[in-house]
This record gives structure tokens, C-alpha cells and sequence, in this order.
């Protein structure tokens, strides 16, 4: 037991399984009473997680029911996590030099990325729970100017109220041009914290939100220009995680008809077009997206061979069936078609549509690259989908490879989420 005066929140019996095993959180059902005193002359005093007094973004923590010290992390009332943890150290190993505390944790994580990454590229510095900063989101895109951009979303209370330390630490170890927050996340609401977006001005010790350019910029990956608009982009402007993928399936493109649904920025099209493929079709619903592929194709000067089209995936999918159009190779990269347990049943029907429509669009040995960004459409569960899509379809599939997200997001054991992205390439006889 620590002997300082750091308030302790003790779990109900076996509720420190998971966290034993790397998960970070604490949900307030979890929670068996909460230990504290007012100041070191008070006597200590037990209360239940709704009784609670102290206020919120206090650093707690966190003991197994028979008291064995699990972590230290931050006390959220309004959230149904009620304690993120931080760290594994006792709380006053941690509080004595919080700067200093958060400057190794973002040297860690940016010193792996060193290790698959050039000064060059554009990839995700600071992957929240799995870089062991929980909430915290970084991605650090280099522009074809070799300018520095970080984007940054602060999701949780357990690091906004570090927010201070956690920005000198990212202006010390990757010196960057400019800082934009997009902390505009609706999961801030679940914290109980305002929404914020804007430039930082790097200039000020607390770096308050400042005007700044519109946003727009151009980055190089795997040797192809991309625009991205990091200030109004979905979420943050551009998907990374994507970024080994996008090789391997244009491996399958040369000289072949390739459909690219659910584009984006067309990055899976444009590396299917940089690889050789004869006819590039990029789909996206939304207009936005649309200009951002035709400004993207433009950059790339791949019209001759590569069009944007605006559509709803699931209905162009049907009409191409309808039609007798064939492809070669087909990718389909939908966004989450759900963000809870209680929605599978939904997404899975979802999922299966597209995947069996593709594979009736696609010629004898097609390839099909099929992903999925939902973490609760696990891998097991993925596949069987593509099975019965292929029983519907009445094609045979061999699954050539599996695929996650790159390295730059890496899997916290213990923290199941931070391993959301399958990648399937099949092939459909």
C-alpha cells in the first residue's frame, strides 16, 4: 500500500483482471468504494463511487478488493469510465514532474515510429491507450514542403488536464510548424468537456487557439501526392492506418479494371493507378470527398485512367450488377457500420451486402481487398461474413492475406480495441 495521501479507489473482487492484463480503464460499475482524506491532518474516510466527493481530473489510485496496487490514473464522474489509467507508477512518482513524465511518454512513441518511418512521411504519432497516453490522439503529417503539421485531439479528461505538458513535449521532440486541435470529438461530451478546434499559438506558454490557414495541404505517401484538409476532413483529415494496404492491393492492379468504393481521398485508387492499372473507378457518397479525389487525380495527373464518381456505394453496386459490369480487383473500405455490441447483428447484414455484390461483380480469380474499422467486427466474425457472402454469391473465395493497421497503431496488449482494422485480400474463383 502506498503510504502517500493519494486518494485510492478499490475495485469490486476480481475486477482486476483486465487491467492486470493491460486494459486501462476502470468503469464506475467496477468500483467497490473510494478512499480519502480531505488533507493530511483528516482521517481517511470511505465512500461509494456515487457518494464521491472529490472532483473531477483528480489523480486516484487504483487497488485490487485485497489491496494490491494496480496503477494511477484520473477520476472522471461523468463518465462511465470512471478512472482512466496513466501510469503504473504510485501517484506521487507521477505528480512530482508531470512534464517530464509526458515527455518520455511521447519520446517513446515517437522513437517507434523512427523505426518504420522517414522524416518525410505523414503517419500517426500518438496512438491514445496503446502509446499509453489514454484519449490522446497525434498524427503527424509532413507536407510535400517538408513542413511539419501535427493534428491533435484531446478525448478524454485524463489528458486535457495535461494538455500544457503533453504540447511542450510534442513542440520539444518533433518540432513542428504548427499544431492544429481538433478536439471536436462528440466523445468529449461523454467526458463532460467542451468541444475545441483551431491553430495553437506555439508562441504562448498555454497555447491558446489562434486563426490560421485554411488547412489544406498535400502530403506524399508511397510516392503519390494527397491532398488533405485537416481542419475540415472527416475526423482527421486523412486515414494513415491504411497506408502499407494500399500497397499490397495495388500488387493485384497492373493492367487490370480496378473499383475503389468508399474512396475518400482515392488513396486506394491512386496507388491502383500508380501501380499500372488500365481503368481506376473511385466512389465516394459524399461531394466533398468527390472534389478532394478529382483534386487528388489531378495532382497526380491520373485522368487519363482514373475517375471520381459520387455515389451511394450500396446502390452504384446494384446498378453495376444490373448493368454486366465486371472488375478485376474491387476494394471495399466502408467506414465503422457500427460503434457498439448491440448493433453487430445491423453491420454484419451491412457488411455482407457489399462484400457479396462485389464478389458477383468481380471476373473469374478477382481479387477482392475487403476492410473493416470496426473493433467490434472482430476477425473471426469478419471472415465468417465473407464465407456466407461468398455461400450467397455463389463464388468460391480463398483468402490470400490478413492484414491490420500499420505500426504506427499499435496493440496494446490487454486493450483489444486498439487492434479495430481488418484488411482481407481474397481471391474469388
Amino acid at each position: 500500500m502506498s503510504a502517500n495521501n493519494y486518494p485510492r479507489i478499490f475495485l469490486n473482487k476480481n475486477e482486476e483482471k483486465e487491467i492486470l492484463q493491460g486494459m486501462p480503464w476502470v468503469f464506475d460499475n467496477e468500483i467497490s468504494y473510494i478512499k480519502h482524506r480531505g488533507s493530511e491532518k483528516d482521517a481517511w474516510k470511505n465512500e461509494s463511487f456515487a457518494e464521491c466527493t472529490l472532483d473531477d481530473g483528480t489523480a486516484v489510485e487504483v487497488y485490487s478488493k485485497a489491496g494490491g496496487f494496480l496503477g494511477t490514473g484520473i477520476l472522471n464522474k461523468k463518465s462511465k469510465i470512471a478512472v482512466r489509467i496513466i501510469g503504473h507508477e504510485n501517484a506521487d512518482v507521477i505528480l512530482a514532474d508531470t512534464a517530464a513524465y509526458f515527455e518520455k511518454r511521447v519520446l517513446d512513441a515517437y522513437s517507434l515510429r523512427q523505426m518504420y518511418y522517414s522524416k518525410n512521411d505523414s503517419y500517426r504519432l500518438i496512438f491514445g491507450e496503446a502509446d499509453l497516453i489514454p484519449g490522446l490522439i497525434c498524427e503527424r503529417f509532413c507536407d510535400e514542403n517538408s513542413k511539419v503539421i501535427l493534428l491533435i485531439q484531446f478525448l478524454s479528461l485524463s489528458c486535457d488536464i495535461f494538455r500544457k505538458q503533453i504540447l511542450s513535449a510534442l513542440c520539444k521532440i518533433c518540432k513542428p510548424d504548427a499544431i492544429f486541435e481538433r478536439s471536436d470529438s462528440s466523445v468529449r461530451e461523454k467526458e463532460g468537456l467542451p468541444e475545441v478546434a483551431g491553430w495553437l499559438d506555439l508562441t504562448k506558454e498555454d497555447f491558446p487557439v489562434a486563426n490560421g490557414p485554411d488547412g489544406k495541404i498535400t502530403i506524399i505517401e508511397n510516392g503519390i501526392k494527397l491532398g488533405v484538409d485537416i481542419v475540415n476532413g472527416q475526423k482527421t483529415g486523412y486515414f494513415l492506418d491504411q497506408k502499407f494496404n494500399r500497397q499490397v492491393a495495388a500488387r493485384f492492379c497492373k493492367d487490370k479494371r480496378v473499383l475503389d468504393t468508399f474512396t475518400h481521398t482515392g488513396a486506394f485508387g491512386l496507388n491502383a493507378y500508380k501501380a499500372g492499372a488500365n481503368e481506376v473507378i473511385s466512389v465516394d457518397i459524399s461531394p466533398e470527398a468527390v472534389e478532394m479525389v478529382n483534386h487528388n487525380i489531378e495532382l497526380n495527373k491520373a485522368g487519363n485512367k482514373m475517375k471520381a464518381v459520387c455515389a451511394d456505394v450500396f446502390d452504384l453496386l446494384k446498378q453495376y450488377e444490373a448493368a454486366g459490369e465486371k472488375f478485376d480487383v474491387i476494394v471495399l473500405d466502408p467506414p465503422a457500420f457500427t460503434k457498439s455490441a448491440k448493433m453487430i447483428e445491423k453491420a454484419y447484414g451491412g457488411y455482407k451486402e457489399i462484400n457479396l455484390r462485389a464478389m458477383r461483380l468481380l471476373k473469374p480469380n478477382g481479387i477482392l481487398v475487403t476492410c473493416s474499422c470496426s473493433y467490434f467486427m472482430e476477425t473471426n466474425m469478419f471472415c465468417d461474413m465473407i464465407m456466407h457472402a461468398a455461400m450467397d454469391s455463389h463464388r468460391r473465395v480463398q483468402i490470400l492475406e490478413k492484414h491490420g493497421a500499420g505500426p504506427d497503431h499499435p496493440v496494446l496488449l490487454g486493450y483489444p480495441k486498439s487492434e479495430y482494422l481488418k484488411c482481407v485480400v481474397c481471391r474469388v474463383i
